[in-house]
């Protein structure tokens, strides 16, 4: 697929496949119709014959030249390939194209004054796990770091001290970024306000700008009640000061039961 996309990035070669999409024509013709010098056709046709796009054979004294059809329609199918693999139902790029418009309107909505004060989201979720092992999962570092983002990123660095005034600290980039030389994706800082082992955890969590500064100050509170299956957990996320235009808003995945 290479040589066919190196082949036709140049627009004199792309006018001659155009050409011999019609029929086939020899060099002179061409040249005539793509309005291009007699030796710079040679050499764009010679380019095209070697990535298998285009075919030729000498009739008398005229080299006549045609497409291969086939070459195109299996860079047609590469192609599409590429595209539904993007465009798949609730995939990555379904996920970026939410998160910009969502970031979009609430840029607009961030020029009033104090307009995320008291916002929040809630939701239930009934859990297969006892309340012990979710509460493991809720505020053991090596268990966080497993969920705490989402797919395209990786934690770099966690520090969650469950306790009250305890220190929490979330730092990731992407997840390709093995060696750390792509800037880092996000940072938050919060501490811990309430520790009940497996009954309430209740804790604050600012998302920090490019320059250090707040974005803005989420307040988290995680209910968990046992139940003949596992475990009920209702999670609620208060908003709290200005967020600021910059700053981005949470993404919900597809199928998640938020409510604000």
């Amino acid at each position: 697929m290479d040589a066919l996309l190196t082949a036709l990035a140049d627009p004199a070669r792309r006018r001659l496949v155009s050409l011999l999409a019609e029929r086939p024509r020899p060099v002179g013709v061409l040249a005539q119709l793509a309005g291009s010098r007699q030796p710079q056709t040679p050499k764009h046709l010679q380019t095209l014959e070697r990535a298998g796009i285009v075919t030729s054979q000498r009739t008398g004294q005229r080299r006549v030249y045609a497409l291969r059809p086939a070459a195109l329609r299996d860079l047609a199918a590469a192609l599409t390939l590429l595209a539904d693999t993007a465009d798949q139902a609730c995939g990555p790029q379904a996920t970026y194209d939410r998160y910009g418009l969502s970031l979009r309107t609430e840029r607009l909505a961030a020029q009033e004054s104090g307009w995320a004060d008291g916002r929040s989201f809630r939701f239930h979720r009934s859990l297969a796990g006892h309340p012990e092992l979710v509460w493991r999962h809720l505020t053991e570092a090596s268990l966080l770091a497993r969920w705490w983002t989402p797919d395209d990123l990786r934690v770099s660095e966690l520090v969650f001290e469950a306790r009250p005034g305890g220190l929490i600290v979330q730092e990731y980039r992407d997840a390709e970024d093995v060696d750390g030389s792509d800037p880092v994706a996000g940072r938050a800082e919060g501490a811990v306000e309430d520790v009940r082992p497996g009954e309430h955890l209740a804790y604050r969590l600012s998302p920090l700008l490019p320059g250090g500064g707040l974005a803005f100050t989420a307040h988290v509170d995680l209910g968990l009640r046992p139940t003949a299956t596992g475990t009920d957990l209702d999670p609620a996320l208060t908003g709290v000061n200005r967020w600021t235009t910059s700053a981005p808003h949470p993404v919900i995945g597809c199928g998640a039961e938020a409510v604000k």
